[in-house]
């Protein structure tokens, strides 16, 4: 995979002092908002050396590459910045769901006036893709 057209990201790209910027994942096809993620260094030094979508977890305090478990990956296609220069917008070619609850996206819910419903279908099984979490969702 050739990522040649990010190769100097690291110089182009200085992270604030707390070293994290956030990342909008967005679908190239459909233009759906598929995540909200946040990108350390390493993530965006390994986005670079292999064109897929690794992002700092929170939880698992560490970087991750997307579709690490599940196998729905995320290919880079475009990389733009905002006109403050602190969140990021990566355009992907997605393979799979991306929300581990088992929807597309991971805003698959909207505010109604009798609170938050279900908006998208799920398009894998949570428990299937995911064995050693216990889903109670």
């Amino acid at each position: 995979m050739s990522t040649r057209k990010w190769a100097n990201l690291s110089e182009l790209l200085p992270l604030p002092p707390e070293g994290l910027i956030p990342a909008i994942v967005q679908d190239a096809a459909s233009e759906a908002v598929l995540m909200l993620i946040t990108l350390n260094r390493e993530a965006l030094d390994l986005i670079t050396a292999t064109g897929l979508v690794h992002y700092y977890h929170p939880r698992k305090r560490k970087v991750v590459r997307k579709g690490e478990s599940s196998g729905h990956s995320q290919e880079v296609v475009e990389i733009r910045l905002n006109c403050t220069g602190d969140q990021l917008l990566l355009r992907v070619k997605p393979r799979g769901g991306a929300c581990e609850w088992g929807y597309q996206s991971c805003f698959f819910r909207t505010l109604t006036g009798d609170g938050w419903e279900t908006a998208d279908p799920r398009v894998f099984d949570p428990e299937e893709v995911y064995p050693e979490f216990a889903f109670s969702h």
